[in-house]
């Protein structure tokens, strides 16, 4: 059960719950078992197969004196007022131990059901809240379809597989240990037999089960890369019909759908195995138990074991048999599950790089300058970033140019702690920046990257996203700084048009726009800006330049270039090549040196 401790503890908020369900099921299994119990005697006492006990039994809290008391009385009311009133108080005393019983095993799902919903519900917000601290890193390496798929079908799979069994892992084996008590009570040497055969069944349904987590993961993670595929069809649709790529997508998708396919079917073949074997192993220990009980009772053999007790015996035999069907059932489903509460562990418990201090400073205010001292970045044991020195004064526009894979969004995504640097230090104000609080950090800058992240939503609201209680006044100045508050206008709803997924009904330009004007609400000191306007076209790009020039007055820029015509203005340009700080200077600095700057505005005929 060690695959279970992540369940087991969101169970302990739930203490008295659970003790109520056991209360109540115990409640439930006592009503049952008192109603098949004096059911034979009394129908033996009905017929006239036995004669009723002429004086009244002692009176004591034991199963034997209660079970004389109660015959005593019945063949009383025989005696004194017939059978047919007899008949009457057997059916009433059935339907209130039956009602009784159905009304605490009621209340047992009623206890239970808060328990299994509120499990569900945090383990699906705790998942939620690990893939929100997670570094950015972790995802470069993680499909998001995989990521969807645990955190959509793993944790339904849990829900259905695990939680669901619940009631049966717990209810079901205080069902068999009931009833086999009771038999062991009434045939101590019948009973050893059934104790030598419930092993074997479990053993024989252990074996069948085996292989059911293996496949359950297998299966989960082909579902995972089917919806990968999926969010990667949405996301290119345009360049997969461009290219005439349906029938390659198709073909992929079909295969990782029949293999899905054939594993779920496996899967289902072993699990619906489950009660039609565990039944029919159930029906060959009757047998045994008819057999082998049917001998000593008609050889008088079986010492205190008589017919009424056979009969007895037979019955409670038959209530175990519907609860080792559910907790065979059970025992499969669990299989299943568990393999997806791995795969959910596996998030759980992924590393948090990028930890706090244990009493963090607050970053309030940015005053002085962003120094990078000794800087060095490695990913997976290769070099990203050597050795950078660079110091970003208060109020400067410093640039980042060099080719793809230099290290430029790297070196800019160490500012807000994206990643950590791997040796020497990032300082903010003369402290380093591990030592501030990462809210109080993140809250004193701005990104925009060159891919407008938006959110289907109002257009108001995303650009509030990183400031809710600002003013719908707030919000159009910010609109106005940004060249994006006339085509705000000119949408149907203004303010409050949605966007679509992604803001899919917007073009390049005003989304980029909107990611601007989400910038300059959150008024912050720094601004990080990647490539803001590499994908625009021309007169797109003047709008959204101009927009990004209103942002940066009066404030810290980072700014991450291809187009160096954008940062030809700048305080200072850092040419990167390898990770490493080749040229530095300003626009004309550079030309005068002749070197990889020169080559690069030369190539883009950059004045």
């Amino acid at each position: 059960m060690k695959q279970f401790s992540t369940i087991f503890k969101y169970l302990r908020s739930y203490k008295s719950n659970i003790v109520l369900y056991f209360l109540f099921v115990i409640l439930s299994i006592i009503f049952s078992g008192i109603s098949l119990a004096t059911l034979p005697t009394f129908l033996k006492l009905l017929f006239g197969l036995d004669q009723a006990t002429l004086h009244k039994p002692e009176w004591a809290w034991t199963m034997s004196a209660i079970y004389e008391n109660v015959k005593w009385f019945l063949g009383d009311v025989i005696n004194t007022r017939g059978k047919m009133v007899a008949l009457i108080y057997i059916c009433i005393t059935i339907i209130i131990t039956v009602f009784l019983k159905n009304i605490f095993l009621y209340l047992s799902y009623y206890v239970l059901a808060p328990i299994r919903n509120g499990v569900m519900t945090r383990l699906r917000a705790d998942l939620y809240n690990k893939i929100l601290v997670l570094p950015i890193g972790y995802f470069t390496e993680q499909k998001k379809g995989d990521l969807m798929s645990r955190m959509s079908n793993d944790t339904n799979e849990v829900e259905w597989s695990v939680m669901s069994t619940l009631e049966a892992i717990i209810k079901e084996p205080l069902n068999i240990i009931f009833f086999l008590a009771l038999m062991i009570a009434i045939s101590p040497k019948l009973s050893l037999m059934l104790l030598v055969f419930l092993p074997l069944m479990a053993f024989i349904i252990g074996r069948v089960s085996r292989s059911l987590k293996k496949q359950s993961t297998t299966a989960q993670e082909k579902n995972g890369l089917a919806l990968s595929i999926l969010d990667e069809t949405l996301g290119g649709i345009r360049v997969i019909k461009a290219f005439t790529a349906e029938k390659l997508l198709q073909i992929k998708f079909l295969t990782v759908n029949t293999d899905l396919n054939n594993i779920r079917n496996k899967m289902n073949f072993r699990r619906d195995l489950a009660s039609p074997m565990s039944e029919f192993l159930g029906v060959m220990a009757i047998c045994g138990v008819l057999l082998i009980g049917g001998s000593l009772v008609l050889n008088n053999t079986s010492g205190s074991l008589n017919a009424e007790g056979f009969l007895a015996y037979i019955l409670f035999f038959i209530q175990i048999i519907n609860p080792a069907k559910a907790l065979s059932t059970a025992y499969y489903n669990v299989q299943r599950g568990s393999s997806a509460i791995k795969r959910i562990e596996e998030i759980l418990q992924a590393p948090i790089i990028i930890e706090e201090v244990s009493n963090p400073a607050p970053f309030i205010s940015f005053n002085k300058s962003i120094e990078f001292r000794n800087v060095t970045f490695a990913y997976d044991d290769v070099i990203i970033l050597d050795d950078i020195n660079l110091v970003i004064e208060k109020g400067k526009t410093v640039a980042l140019v060099g080719s793809s894979g230099a290290g430029k969004s790297t070196l800019a995504d160490l500012v807000p702690r994206f990643h950590d640097v791997t040796s020497g230090e990032l300082i903010i104000d003369g402290i380093n920046i591990k030592n501030y609080s990462l809210h109080s950090l993140r809250s004193q800058m701005s990104i925009v990257t060159q891919e407008p992240i938006l959110f289907n939503d109002s257009i108001g609201n995303n650009i509030s996203l990183g400031k809710s209680d600002a003013s719908k006044e707030d919000i159009i100045n910010a609109a106005k700084i940004a060249n994006a508050h006339n085509f705000i206008l000119q949408k149907e709803e203004g303010y409050e048009t949605n966007i679509g997924d992604r803001g899919s009904k917007l073009s390049g330009g005003e989304r980029q726009r909107l990611t601007i004007a989400r910038a300059v609400l959150k008024n912050p000191p720094i601004l990080i800006l990647d490539e803001a306007t590499s994908s625009l076209d021309t007169e797109s790009e003047r709008l959204v330049q101009d927009a990004i020039n209103n942002m940066m007055q009066n404030r810290t820029s980072i700014v991450i270039a291809h187009r160096l015509s954008t940062i030809r203005h700048a305080d200072e340009i850092i040419v990167l090549q390898k990770g490493k700080i080749v040229e530095r200077g300003t626009h004309d600095q550079l030309l005068l040196q002749a070197g990889f700057y020169k080559r690069l505005v030369d190539m883009q005929e950059v004045k």
